[in-house]
């Protein structure tokens, strides 16, 4: 059980500044590995501010928490093993981070400390993101590691086997940290090499739907999934038709236990971090036999959606590993959402090479108009009509996002003129390829 220090704070009153060192000791006798303190005004947070000043107004501070994992649980082929310790260590980084407020309260220090993970705001599902405060920028700006192309925080000394958390302070601090001047990410590209549904480009590239619909299968996407096959079926026997019997026991303890993971493999074969890095000098390839390869050569489900990148890479690198089609669960329920998806959802394996450049004019109850441009294998969502389209597309608000989300026929609302096309529709046929679902 950790015992907090009881020093007395130099300036109890919550108005006035803390001293670092006396802060920082505060996190580390609650059981943080490491933390670090960002000021709030700071420009690299300017993104988080509206939603932290949502949640807690009087917030000045930012306390950044690390807490570091049990390497080889998270390399583990047994991914139960690796579960168990995102899970564990997580539940351990909202302890910690509540102690510290604990503490803080008892010497007359406000502070809050939202959610490292699960729950979030579940009511924001449709209208906004669900998360109080995003941990690995303001890990970042704490000074408490770089991003890695993996976009997992890699701290400069224990690596990416770290669980982050943060703590809202109502209160200055006598010194700030500043962010790392170096980025412990090797550029080694083990986490291309592992990722079984290539999410991570060896240019850096990230396809977030491929990741989203693997490893996320059986959080909130592949759960709509779930309960809507459930829903479709007929009866017991059709449901077994669609559904193998081990998936339904995985969703189940999902359910029970906490969702899992089904790959995270971009963490479990980094080797970067002063205190990782020292097997992968040593030899690179024994790091490689021992970490990469039984994760590469496992036999398992790798969930895609048919006609994704993700199901190309799957088929050509790892043609042992069983595909399972799923739907996509990326919908959009609302026109913001629908343009700031489009990006995350772009699959440019797919889109081949198509050249185009899209003005959409959206009417009824969430009116807006935006221009996509898809040029050499990337795409790009301005705001506004510019440029000159290969093809204009008009639609009512609800019936678009109907379409997206097959409830509407495109047919049907081209024929009553809900959706009109100034141009060849072949052009939307090839913007629709690029968005497999």
């Amino acid at each position: 059980m950790h015992i907090v220090n009881q020093a007395t704070v130099l300036y109890p009153n919550n108005n006035k500044m803390l001293d670092a060192a006396w802060l920082r000791q505060l996190c580390l006798d609650a059981g943080a590995d490491d933390a670090g303190f960002v000021d709030l005004e700071q420009p690299a947070l300017a993104g988080e501010r509206p939603h932290i000043e949502k949640a807690f107004p009087r917030t000045r501070t930012l306390i950044s928490i690390v807490l570091r994992m049990n390497r080889d649980n998270v390399r583990s082929v047994a991914r139960s093993v690796a579960n168990v310790e995102f899970h564990h260590q997580t539940d351990e980084t909202n302890e910690v981070a509540r102690r510290i407020v604990a503490a803080l309260e008892r010497a007359g220090v406000r502070a809050l400390n939202p959610p490292s993970g699960f729950p979030m705001e579940a009511d924001r599902w449709m209208t906004g993101r669900m998360w109080v405060v995003s941990h690995k920028p303001v890990a970042v700006a704490a000074g408490m590691g770089r991003m890695g192309i993996h976009r997992n925080v890699i701290h400069p000394r224990f690596g990416n086997f770290v669980v982050l958390g943060t703590v809202l302070l109502a209160a200055e601090v006598s010194e700030y940290a500043q962010p790392l001047d170096f980025n412990p990410c090797l550029t080694c590209k083990l986490c291309v090499a592992a990722c079984p549904v290539g999410a991570i480009g060896a240019d850096g590239a990230f396809n977030f739907s491929a990741c989203y619909t693997h490893n996320y299968h059986e959080f909130m996407g592949g759960f709509s999934n779930w309960v809507e096959t459930v829903a479709d079926s007929r009866n017991g026997k059709d449901y077994r038709r669609r559904v193998k019997e081990s998936e339904t026991v995985s969703t189940w303890q999902s359910l029970a236990f906490g969702p899992n993971y089904k790959a995270a493999y971009c963490m479990a074969v980094c080797p970067a971090g002063e205190d990782v890095i020292g097997a992968y000098r040593s030899s690179k390839k024994e790091f490689m036999d021992e970490f990469v390869r039984p994760l590469q050569a496992k036999e398992e489900a790798l969930y895609v959606i048919p006609g994704s990148d993700a199901e190309t890479h799957a088929r050509k690198r790892f043609p042992h590993k069983v595909l399972r089609h799923v739907r996509n669960s990326l919908r959009s329920r609302n026109i913001k959402s629908f343009l700031q998806g489009v990006p995350v959802s772009f699959q440019r394996l797919a889109a081949g090479d198509l050249e185009a450049t899209y003005h959409f004019t959206f009417t009824g109850s969430q009116s807006a108009q935006a221009t996509i441009v898809i040029h050499a294998g990337t795409i790009s969502v301005t705001e506004g009509l510019h440029g000159r389209p290969n093809l204009r597309v008009t639609a009512d608000s609800a019936t678009w996002l109907g379409f997206l989300a097959r409830e509407k026929n495109l047919v049907w609302a081209l024929l009553t003129r809900r959706i009109k096309l100034n141009g060849n529709p072949k052009w939307l046929l090839a913007f629709g390829r690029c968005f497999p679902s």
